[in-house]
């Protein structure tokens, strides 16, 4: 191998590694269970998801903001909440590390709750 071979194999699996990336991407099936958990109707209004790392592990930190609406939804706010930390999340790959209720807003009819997430890469 020459060297110039070795830096064009270099970019191409770097290339590689970032499809694979977002094929195991953990935020979209984590969406899925925290909607399920809050029950109907609810949406995801924002999600945003980012890169973290420690010397031993690697994953992704999210932001995720929910909204809840209907007559209930000051109720189902509750019962979302209640075992949050301790509820067991099913991903592909990953595992959830850490998840809090960073911010909860209430309007009539609607409930916004604004929550972090730490998902680790389980190997």
């Amino acid at each position: 191998m020459t060297s110039m071979d070795h830096i064009g194999r270099a970019a191409n699996l770097i290339g590689n590694e970032g499809r694979r990336q977002r094929a195991n991407d953990p935020l979209p099936r984590l969406l899925a269970q925290l909607v399920e958990r809050a029950g109907e109707p609810a949406s995801v209004e924002r999600a945003t998801s980012r890169p973290w790392a420690s010397a031993l592990f690697q994953g992704r930190r999210h932001v995720i903001l929910l909204r809840l609406t209907g007559a209930d939804a000051p109720e189902r706010r509750i019962r979302f909440a209640h075992g949050l930390e301790e509820a067991e999340w099913t991903l592909p790959s990953h595992f959830v590390a850490d998840i809090t209720i960073d911010d909860i807003r209430s309007a009539p009819g609607e409930e916004w709750i604004e929550l972090s997430a730490l998902t680790i890469e389980d190997w």
